[in-house]
């Protein structure tokens, strides 16, 4: 058997078979899903949080009530406006609607429907703006031109701990400052203010660099775009694409995941690229120098590797 990276490219349908570029794009319809839900939130969960402020002192209730509406018309303005930036504020946000809702069933006397309507909603809400779909539609807002973003999937062992850990900060960071001001614990909720507003912008940094994370589909081939395991974007051509699809359980290609979990993509290329890969870190505090090697296949592990096939096909590269 030959090398696979010179064999013709038999894949790529002809012209009248091929979907045309971008038709697996969301829909206008399909952008205002995500919208739809959160602006019916106050509507179905805001019966349980009322009766949960209520017990509360008025200081508590004014100050609870006006970050739950800041919070929401954030939300709603990013999830109208898709961008990079806006996904990761819908992705801070709109999920701390679970605990809130759990907070608001335990401080009730009674757990009636309301409680149940109110965290039903929140649940649906957050499965929603983590789908996969949402991130597509949310990095393509900040597409120019002729250019089709598809993200890649957050590293497996943030997944496990870091990632809950800096969403955590960016809200409990937020919120506890004012609420304990509210409280009259003045110096607490002193010291709350500001190392946790400082704090939630560190951690609400981290979690952007992952909504930065995509391949992106251009009209001479596609981008890798991965900071966290290439120093520099990897431009590849089209002529240099030999093959792309799923890789092999055996594959031997450059490891370009993260770790990711999912089914992985692999890219074989008629000719070496050179790149700088991110080296792993043994030991806290330590700075690896940065070292180019030549590729000639690589792994990737995009959120929608369907969508990627299809849009990769559409644009006439042998998947």
């Amino acid at each position: 058997m030959g090398d696979p990276r010179v064999q013709p490219a038999t894949t790529t349908p002809p012209a009248r078979d091929r979907p045309p570029a971008g038709g697996d794009r969301p829909t206008n319809l399909s952008r205002f899903v995500l919208p739809l839900l959160w602006a019916t939130l106050p509507f179905v969960a805001g019966p349980a949080f009322a009766d949960a402020l209520g017990p509360q002192v008025r200081a508590v209730q004014v100050v609870a009530s006006a970050g739950l509406w800041l919070a929401w018309v954030v939300a709603l303005g990013a999830a109208l406006v898709p961008r990079t930036v806006s996904l990761t504020v819908v992705r801070i946000i709109m999920p701390a609607a679970v605990p809130a809702a759990i907070w608001a069933a335990v401080a009730t006397p009674t757990f009636d429907v309301a409680a149940v309507v109110a965290l039903a909603s929140a649940t649906i809400v957050t499965v929603a703006v983590l789908a996969p779909f949402t991130g597509d539609l949310m990095v393509n807002g900040s597409a120019y031109g002729d250019e089709r973003r598809m993200p890649l999937r957050a590293p497996a062992g943030l997944m496990v701990g870091p990632l809950e850990l800096a969403w955590l900060v960016c809200v409990a960071g937020a919120s506890a400052g004012p609420l304990l001001l509210a409280s009259s614990a003045w110096v607490l909720g002193g010291l709350a203010l500001v190392v946790g507003w400082s704090a939630a912008y560190v951690a609400g940094r981290a979690l952007h660099g992952l909504s930065e994370r995509w391949i992106v589909f251009v009209p001479a081939g596609f981008v890798l775009h991965d900071q966290m395991t290439i120093a520099d974007p990897m431009l590849i051509p089209r002529r240099m694409v030999a093959s792309m699809g799923p890789a092999p359980a055996d594959t031997r290609a450059t490891d370009f995941t993260a770790g990711s979990l999912g089914l992985a993509l692999q890219v074989e290329l008629n000719d070496p690229v050179e790149v700088a890969p991110i080296p792993r870190r043994t030991r806290p505090g330590q700075r690896p120098t940065l070292e180019s090697v030549e590729v000639t296949a690589f792994l990737c592990t995009p959120t929608r590797p369907g969508a990627v096939l299809r849009e990769a096909r559409a644009r006439r590269l042998p998947a």
